[in-house]
Parts: structure tokens; sequence; C-alpha cells
């Protein structure tokens, strides 16, 4: 029987790490949980069309550090950074209970195309508008191969193409080796909403292998 595991799950303190980086006793670990779950809905929801891959919450006793990493860091900063400065006194004055300091790092994604979590975003719009979810398939495993990965994999499931009995499509090309701890397999799972119903999506994108952790070089 296969033993389904979350790619970046499986390979934590090997070649990744975790999206909140903070250590709490127990009876505080449940507040700054659900403070990093408010300050993650809310920024993804402001900045869908900034193309955001990746929010990493770190924790110090009294700072609270936020770091996007956008496709299009223009739509977060703002003109002279005051978007950026409205959303940090946004956070520390309305869903950070705690009494923390925030501050607020923007980062670019070199290349959109080899995110999953942007790539899936994009897949989401086209299917939102009514464009036929193989074509969609198609269009997206060929830009994330153009953009130089070694593999990918998209999954769709749900009312595909408004039909009466829900299914579930998978298109692949490349190679996936998702039980090689080396390998830097980014994946993301999402949602699109339809007149349908919600169409599901996974994507899944090979780079390459990694030797260390990716988090480390990044800094």
């Amino acid at each position: 029987m296969g033993h389904k595991v979350h790619p970046r799950a499986h390979r934590l303190q090997v070649t990744d790490s975790w999206d909140s980086r903070w250590f709490s006793s127990a009876h505080t670990f449940q507040k700054k949980l659900e403070e990093d779950t408010i300050v993650r809905t809310h920024l993804n929801k402001k900045f869908k069309e900034a193309g955001v891959d990746r929010i990493i919450i770190e924790r110090t006793p009294r700072e609270l550090v936020v770091t996007m990493r956008v496709a299009k860091p223009g739509l977060v900063i703002g003109r002279g950074g005051q978007g950026a400065e409205e959303v940090r006194k946004f956070i520390e004055r309305r869903l950070v209970k705690t009494g923390a300091k925030v501050r607020l790092n923007v980062q670019e994604v070199k290349n959109s195309s080899l995110s999953s979590a942007i790539v899936l975003a994009q897949a989401a719009t086209d299917i939102e508008k009514r464009i036929a979810f193989r074509r969609v398939m198609k269009q997206t495993m060929a830009k994330v191969m153009k953009a130089g990965a070694q593999g990918v994999k998209i999954v769709m499931s749900g009312r595909l193409n408004g039909s009466e009995i829900a299914r579930r499509e998978k298109m692949a090309q490349g190679k996936l080796p998702l039980q090689t701890f080396r390998s830097d397999v980014d994946y993301a799972q999402g949602f699109a909403r339809t007149i349908f119903g919600c169409i599901g999506i996974k994507v899944w994108i090979y780079r390459g292998e990694v030797f260390g952790r990716k988090d480390l070089e990044e800094v």
C-alpha cells in the first residue's frame, strides 16, 4: 500500500525548514499559533495579485518578524514603502494580541514559474475564468518546464468542465523523485471556486538536487 507524505514535511531539517520558527511554553503556544494562522490568511488574501510564494514567521521574546516571498514585491511595498508600513501597522495593532513588535520583510521570488504556490494560484485563476482544465494543465506544465524545472505533475479533481460526475485527472512531464531526500520538490495544494463547485488542484515541481538546507542558503 502507498503511504502518501507531504513532500516538504518529508524533508524537514534535511533540505527544508518550518515556515513558523519560534519556541513557546505550553500556555502561550495556542495564542501564537492562532496569530500565525490569522496573519498568513490576511496576507494571502490581501496580496493575492502579488503572487505569494511563502510567508515565514519568526519570533523573538519582543519581536515578530514576517518575511514574505512574492513574485511582485512592488504591489506589497507600495510607493515609497507606504504600503508595507500600513500592512505592518495593521498586523501589529489588529492581528497580534501578544504585544510583540512587528517587522515586515519583502523578498522577490527570482523565478515565479518554479514556485508551486504561484503556479497553482495562476492555474486556479484560469479555471475560475472557465478556461478548459486540460488546456490550463498543458499550458502550466509547458511554462514550468520552460523555466528550467526537471519535472512537474498537476492533479485536478472535482466537476471538471462542469461535468455531472466528479473525477480526477493527472498530467506529468519529466521526472519526480519523491522518495529522494536530496530532491528539491516544491509542492502546493489549493482549489478554484467555480459555479459548479470547488476544483481541487495539486502541483509538484522538481527543481533538481540540493545539498544542505535551502533556507540557510537563501539568507
